[in-house]
């Protein structure tokens, strides 16, 4: 059951990290969450696919967020707040690459 909680609270924390209107304080606060329940997921290989496919989907959402923001005009206001959006997404991929990379890290530390 710790499990499915988790994991819908990873998909919750995700899903607020990727909006554009989180004050930086509280984005820090929720990406320090986000960090917590991925680590205690545990380290096993169905935990590490539950991780890869949320980084695998936050790949997509860095692309589509990129082709948004290419779509504005340099200079526009739409174009600086596309552009800080995409910052944001940047920042949440390289945490969800990260705690892909320490999962793996562990696991074939302990052998399979």
């Amino acid at each position: 059951m710790y499990r499915y909680i988790a994991r819908a609270n990873v998909d919750h924390y995700i899903a607020l990290l990727n909006g554009a209107d989180l004050a930086p304080d509280r984005r820090s606060a929720i990406t320090k969450m986000l960090i917590c329940e991925e680590d205690g997921l545990g380290h096993d290989l169905e935990q590490l696919e539950f991780a890869e496919s949320r980084t695998a989907a936050g790949r997509k959402r860095v692309d589509q967020v990129t082709k948004l923001r290419d779509g504005f005009a340099f200079g526009s206001l739409e174009r600086r707040q596309a552009d800080e959006l995409l910052v944001n997404i940047v920042n949440l991929q390289t945490l969800l690459e990260d705690s892909c990379h320490r999962m793996r890290k562990k696991i074939s530390s302990r052998g399979l």
